[in-house]
């Protein structure tokens, strides 16, 4: 049965947005705030509800939570291709096949870097969500590259906060489409679910829900149809460098989710987006030395870089 809840708006909730002081309340995201507003699970003052609206304090909210998802569990599972970079007391460092979620979630049923790193016996820190303990920051399952997971609790405490505070350096290479102008430059602009598509994400004004997000970009090669940047987040949104580069109109090769020519991903032989996580820095949790990781780009991206440079000789 849904869980129903009657309660008055704090006073330091006043003037808030609806669906950000609902995500303060009750702890989870702005984004699934909104959707609850939107299934009209929200009521203020007895009356219909929209997520941008700003409350006062004392004003009544009553919110019909949804009964929680029952937890996915971890299945141990040997993941082919996923290499051991480092492994100490703390932390583990991975790098990602290509076709491999971070963690388990509903309706995934591929393989996992936490259910990997199960079957090799590899013990995890318990912090966080019992599908997602250890983990600290994730890859799209069409993205390869460096990931660092917690082994002890320390180490997932202070990562998360490294996140948080964007201490860690996040390096990625990308095949985008076309030749940005400038060859070197910052995108900061909001992400947010996407208005009519809820399953991809999009720059969206933070009035509307989307959340900051900066990423900084260099060109490092160019080709006569692509070029291939280095990249570095500043923050670390889902679909982050995916969205800016399509919303810079030069979307990821092989990226077909975010507008990319399926044309050029054939001729490329792409079945994925052309985006490598190639390096990652931080420092370490327990020693506090700073560690740097880096990974080259899987044979798949490596050819088609060299199909590129083929065509461009």
């Amino acid at each position: 049965m849904p869980d129903l809840r009657s309660l008055p708006v704090p006073d330091g909730l006043e003037g808030e947005r609806l669906d950000a002081g609902l995500a303060r309340l009750f702890g989870f995201s702005r984004t699934r705030a909104a959707e609850l507003v939107a299934a009209g699970a929200v009521r203020v003052d007895g009356g219909e509800a929209h997520k941008s609206q700003r409350l006062s304090a004392g004003s009544w909210l009553e919110v019909e939570l949804p009964d929680p998802p029952r937890p996915v569990e971890v299945v141990p599972l040997r993941v082919e291709g996923m290499t051991i970079v480092h492994s100490d007391d703390d932390i583990v460092v991975v790098d990602k096949p290509v076709g491999v979620a971070a963690h388990p979630s509903p309706g995934w049923t591929g393989p996992t870097v936490i259910g990997g790193l199960a079957a090799a016996g590899f013990r995890i820190s318990t912090s966080g969500a019992a599908e997602r303990q250890g983990v600290v920051h994730r890859l799209d399952v069409g993205t390869t590259g460096l990931m660092v997971v917690a082994k002890s609790e320390v180490a997932y405490s202070r990562l998360k906060d490294a996140f948080r505070h964007r201490t860690v350096e996040k390096r990625y290479a990308a095949v985008v489409q076309g030749h940005p102008d400038p060859s070197v430059g910052t995108v900061d602009a909001p992400i947010g679910r996407h208005p009519r598509d809820d399953w991809r994400w999009a720059v969206v004004a933070e009035e509307a829900g989307g959340r900051a997000s900066v990423t900084h970009y260099e060109t490092v090669e160019a080709f006569r149809a692509a070029s291939l940047l280095d990249i570095e987040l500043e923050t670390g949104r889902t679909h982050q460098i995916r969205v800016h580069m399509s919303a810079l109109k030069h979307p990821c090769a092989g990226d077909l989710t975010y507008g990319a020519d399926p044309r050029l991903a054939e001729r490329l032989g792409l079945t994925r987006q052309w985006l490598h996580a190639q390096q990652l820095g931080f420092e370490h949790p327990a020693t506090g030395e700073r560690v740097v990781f880096r990974s080259p780009p899987p044979p798949d991206l490596a050819h088609a870089l060299d199909v590129l440079r083929a065509d461009s000789a």
